[in-house]
């Protein structure tokens, strides 16, 4: 498939086919990698998901949330044994 570049600002821009975006799962926002052969082919691919930075941001949103009443408590009130 043969791509336009464009002016985008002070740099150049690819436009990627939205098929190949579907394809891949891509979203505007993510960040790809772009490798250079020696032969000057190019490729991107979606920037491999980072363990560390996802446990950091589950850590945040879970300290940031209040503990409430034990919900076992409540459903061993209400049983009959």
């Amino acid at each position: 498939m043969n791509l336009h570049i464009a002016k985008w600002g002070n740099s150049l821009a690819v436009r990627i086919p939205m098929e190949y975006i579907r394809r891949t799962g891509l979203k505007e926002g993510d960040t790809v990698q772009a490798n250079l052969a020696a032969d000057g082919t190019m490729t991107l691919r979606a920037e491999p998901w980072d363990r560390k930075a996802f446990i950091a941001e589950l850590t945040q949103a879970r300290l940031s949330m209040k503990m409430g009443a034990s919900v076992m408590d409540e459903l061993r009130s209400g049983s009959r044994y």
